[in-house]
């Protein structure tokens, strides 16, 4: 099978290479998780990453990322980083773009075939596999569908599969499928979801969307899907690498700044993807009116199908010039524009679309420091904050504005630090190393109980 790998230089347009060394030419352990990768903008892009990270450090020998050709991405419509700004990968970890597989008389799944069969392939080479999905759909039926085909060859490895779940698998998917009386779309997502074996969800939160999807379902249907998801569902929280954000250079943290024009605990910023559910225009309203305004900028950071309109609307604020949209942060920048901030703000709203169902930037921005973050008690949101936050009702500008006065105008430098340091402590339960230990704990307790 011809595939693209980041090993190459043929990787697609301006995509660095390589991203590791070759794997070990005999491992003994072997990780593989299929994801959205980078270059997508997408939380979970980062954990998975960050989880093939820690696996180096926990006896994985050999880590495979198996995503989608950069060809595909590019055409997708999904928000990307600039392909030069992707940061390497550890020698030991392979990113894999299996090509598709047919032409164009293949209408779809060309894609989904090609990463299928790589799959079947990594799983037949005799080194005991943990396979890994991020997002059901498609990424846990290519498991699924990978992990049956090589069982039947009988010449599958020890394999043991982890499927997590988020927010639009179910609103994106399930809901939909109920929604419109597509009893076999819903169970297709259900079921292959729990014939993994071990099924986590990415908050509490996340864990009840999956319940209450599968009570309706059967409601209506009179499936037992429920009652299974409540009994093998656990939590597994997104993985961050903790030291990006903790051990920052305070000189490297001001040059960045001043190059782009920035003073230390001068500007509010938000840092996500620019669609409604993320509140943004809330954020632009309720700073033009905010006192606090007289002595910050606004920093919008992200690209998003909102990006045009948003722009339009911070033009007609009162105070245009105060509000900055950066779409090129990359990786390595964005700590050190985390850390520099007043404030972060993230107003995110529930939307039948999209439903926040943790906040990596929230952890992200307490690990790094800076100014209070100020958000909603939308979806997973407050595990992922706890009580370091500011909550302001979800579509209310107003509030933000009085919550952006209150911090950064009202705390004293001591209230400010104090917060900071304790936020701090709270997201280091979301450090990728304690992630992939609790992760694993679950691996261990099934293959206990299936050994017994």
């Amino acid at each position: 099978m011809t595939m693209i790998s980041d090993h190459l230089d043929a990787t697609g347009p301006g995509l660095p290479a390589p991203e590791s060394d070759p794997p070990t030419r005999n491992p003994t352990r072997r990780l593989v998780i299929v994801v959205r990768a980078d270059p997508v903008i997408c939380g979970h892009s980062g954990e998975a990453r960050n989880l093939a990270e820690a696996a180096l450090t926990r006896g994985f020998d050999d880590v495979r990322i198996v995503t989608w050709p950069i060809d595909a991405l590019l055409a997708s419509g999904l928000p990307l980083k600039p392909l030069e700004s992707v940061l390497p990968y550890s020698p030991g970890i392979t990113v894999e773009r299996p090509e598709a597989v047919g032409d164009y008389k293949v209408l779809d799944g060309r894609h989904l075939a090609g990463i299928v069969g790589r799959l079947v392939e990594l799983f037949t080479e005799g080194v005991p596999t943990t396979a890994m999905s991020l997002y059901l759909t498609p990424h846990d039926t290519a498991v699924a569908q990978a992990a049956r085909v090589a069982r039947s060859t009988g010449m599958c490895a020890p394999l043991t599969t982890i499927a997590e779940a988020v927010g639009s698998d179910i609103t994106n998917v399930v809901r939909t499928a109920v929604q419109e009386g597509r009893f076999g779309a819903a169970a297709q997502v259900l079921s292959t979801y729990l014939s993994n074996d071990v099924c986590v969800a990415v908050s509490e939160f996340t864990k009840q969307l999956i319940v209450q999807a599968a009570t309706d379902v059967d409601r209506r249907w009179g499936t037992r899907y429920a009652e299974q998801c409540i009994e093998r569902v656990d939590i597994s929280y997104p993985a961050i690498d903790a030291s990006a954000y903790t051990d920052l250079d305070s000189t490297e943290t001001d040059r960045r700044l001043a190059r782009r024009g920035l003073e230390r605990d001068r500007y509010v910023m938000f840092l996500s993807r620019l669609s409604r559910a993320k509140g943004v225009d809330d954020l632009i309203n309720g700073f033009a009116v905010s006192a606090a305004r007289s002595r910050t900028k606004l920093v919008i950071c992200g690209t998003g199908p909102e990006a045009r309109d948003l722009r339009a609307l911070a033009l007609s604020t009162p105070d245009p010039e105060r509000i900055v949209f950066f779409d090129d942060v990359d990786d390595a920048e964005k700590p050190h524009l985390l850390a520099g901030s007043s404030a972060y703000v993230l107003a995110s709203k529930p939307r039948p679309e999209f439903v926040e169902t943790f906040g990596i930037a929230l952890a992200e921005k307490m690990l790094a420091g800076g100014g209070p973050i100020i958000t909603c008690t939308t979806g997973g949101i407050p595990e992922a904050v706890g009580p370091h936050a500011r909550m302001v009702p979800p579509g209310n500008p107003h509030a933000i504005a009085n919550a952006l006065a209150e911090v950064i105008l009202g705390l004293s430098g001591g209230e400010r630090t104090r917060w900071g340091q304790a936020a701090r402590r709270y997201a280091m339960q979301f450090d990728r190393a304690n992630v992939f230990d609790r992760l694993f704990a679950h691996v261990e307790r099934h293959t206990a109980h299936a050994a017994a």
